[in-house]
């Protein structure tokens, strides 16, 4: 074995003991910082035992002072009937759960009891003898008489004179105490002045004893395995003879001067161990993982710095490959763009040929327009001139006035004519809805009326101002009135109703009285038409260009039947708000 061998061997050595000795430490790190919460929560968990503990037994105090002064009991001093106190003394312990009250006088003798059976004598008891004198007396552990742990109350009564003339003892249950508390976590438990567990919510702590050498002594005698140690100032127990109690425990205790006890409570240390072990798991991982990376590195650059020459041949070939390679993409992301920006074009050109084609079908109804109104100028002028050699002044006027309205009616022809045939590079910016509308309604006015299509279509008081392109929005319009027109050629009801609804979401309807769609999936498929194929109708192009104007404005659009017929087109825009100018 080379010397560099073991320069690696020691090297590898070194470093897991420097990374043992790390995990080691961040384990008691996390595992005492894991403790801090547990902490917190346990003296919390003891504090709500301890009160409720306390609050149990305080109702069974008050009932000692309260019925210590009853009336009945007072009589049995002036000669009462001993089976009456006995019957109310009954009554009151069924209603508190008391396991049994009895009355006796200072001397200890027994003058009424609710079940009949009572300690033969109670003198000896310091309780009782407390009450004596005038206080409340409490007792904890078994009352003479009883077999169950019982936790007994002296309540003193008072004659006319002042003086204690009987003394009313309330004995507890703790057996029936604990019932509705028993098995609930955490492990919880009070010890008496004598050190035993005296009240418990597991069983097999009743007796129990926790002695300084870590073990568990009981009051048969017999004692239970278990380890205490302390940590970073943390009581810990660890045990293995109940699967009922924590075999790692956080224990703390709080002094209970008002019941004369000591509280215990047990907290599972597990959740912190593994949240510790995993720390250190983590951190070992973690230099392990860039120890072995280091350890790699180093016993690869040798390696690496040998090959470095090969590859660099290698490079230096390759880097010719590379560049003819780089030459060809950029040869074909230039034919991409260039593909890209051709079919932009070819769009554009498509939507201004389909408005040119629209224009065309409303060629022959707009030339009649126009004709119709240079007729009535022409007219109006010879009269005019007519009556202007008569001196009828006010004819003339009036000639005059009816040539300017025709004249204001061919310029607004004119005007939608040029706007809508322009072609559109603005960006989507404001536009007022309902004037678009009127001006596509304007637009194929001539075409309604050669149809004989009746068209309802009332135009808002007040602007609608939406996203979008006014002469791309317009165009959408014209193609919906017209493929509307279209479709109730022949029909007996040629009904045309536009209105826009202006609520939660801002849309046009579009409805005809025609066929209706026969396929609403494929409307806007581009070349579907219902039309004669090859006919001068369309191409089937129309309501294609149309959904892709709308969703060039955010919107959309929707076909559909309507419920009595017809055809029913939906056009959902969206609202112009201020913060968009920005």
């Amino acid at each position: 074995m080379t010397s560099h061998s073991w320069t690696r061997i020691a090297f590898v050595a070194t470093f897991l003991a420097l990374v043992a000795v790390l995990a080691a430490g961040v384990w008691r790190h996390g595992y005492v910082q894991a403790l801090e919460p547990l902490e917190a929560r346990g003296k919390a968990d003891l504090a709500l035992a301890s009160d409720r503990l306390m609050a149990q037994l305080q109702r069974h105090r008050e009932f000692a002072v309260l019925i210590a002064d009853h009336p009945v009991l007072a009589q049995l001093h002036e000669g009462g009937s001993s089976q009456a106190a006995s019957a109310v003394l009954l009554e009151a312990a069924d209603k508190t759960s008391t396991l049994t009250v009895f009355y006796a006088n200072p001397e200890g003798q027994v003058l009424a009891a609710s079940d009949g059976v009572a300690p033969e004598t109670l003198a000896a008891g310091r309780y009782f003898q407390r009450a004596v004198t005038g206080a409340l007396g409490a007792e904890q552990g078994s009352t003479a008489g009883f077999a169950h742990r019982t936790y007994s109350f002296a309540a003193p009564s008072f004659g006319p004179d002042g003086r204690v003339r009987g003394v009313l003892v309330a004995v507890v249950d703790i057996d029936d105490l604990e019932e509705d508390w028993r098995g609930t976590q955490p492990t919880v438990f009070f010890t008496g002045q004598d050190g035993r567990v005296f009240v418990t919510n597991r069983s097999e702590l009743l007796s129990a004893q926790l002695q300084e050498d870590a073990g568990l002594a009981f009051a048969d005698g017999s004692r239970r395995p278990a380890q205490r140690r302390s940590l970073a100032g943390y009581d810990i127990l660890e045990q293995s003879w109940s699967p009922y109690i924590p075999q790692r425990a956080m224990v703390l205790q709080a002094q209970l001067p008002v019941i004369d006890m000591t509280g215990y409570v047990m907290v599972n240390v597990s959740p912190a161990l593994r949240l510790a072990r995993l720390q250190a798991a983590a951190v070992a991982a973690v230099c392990l993982f860039f120890g072995a990376l280091l350890f790699l590195a180093t016993e690869r650059r040798r390696a690496l710095a040998a090959a470095n020459l090969v590859l660099e041949d290698r490079v230096a070939a390759r880097t010719q490959d590379l560049e003819a390679v780089n030459a060809d993409l950029r040869r074909e992301v230039q034919e991409r763009q260039d593909a890209e920006a051709a079919l932009k074009r070819a769009q554009a050109d498509l939507v201004q040929a389909g408005k040119l084609s629209a224009l065309g079908q409303m060629s022959a109804g707009i030339s009649h327009e126009l004709n119709q109104p240079l007729m009535a100028i022409r007219s109006f002028a010879d009269n005019g001139s007519a009556f202007l050699d008569r001196g009828e002044q006010d004819r003339v006027a009036r000639n005059l006035a009816r040539i300017s309205d025709m004249a204001r009616r061919m310029a607004r022809i004119i005007k939608n004519l040029r706007a809508f045939a322009r072609q559109e590079s603005e960006p989507v910016t404001r536009v007022d809805l309902a004037a678009v509308i009127q001006s596509a309604v304007e637009l194929t006015e001539t075409r309604l009326q050669a149809a004989d299509v009746t068209l309802g279509w009332v135009p808002p008081p007040t602007p609608i101002w939406v996203r979008g392109g006014e002469v791309r929005l317009t165009q959408v319009f014209v193609n919906l009135i017209s493929n509307a027109s279209d479709a109730m050629i022949g029909r007996k009801q040629r009904q045309l109703n536009i209105q826009i609804k202006n609520d939660s979401q801002l849309s046009v309807m579009v409805a005809d009285t025609g066929p209706g769609i026969k396929e609403p999936e494929k409307i806007f498929d581009p070349f579907y038409s219902t039309k004669t194929i090859g006919s001068a109708d369309g191409m089937g192009l129309g309501l294609s260009i149309s959904y892709g104007l709308v969703q060039s404005f955010g919107g959309t659009i929707k076909g559909a039947n309507g419920d009595t017929g017809g055809a029913v087109f939906t056009v959902s825009l969206e609202r112009w708000i201020e913060e968009d100018a920005a």
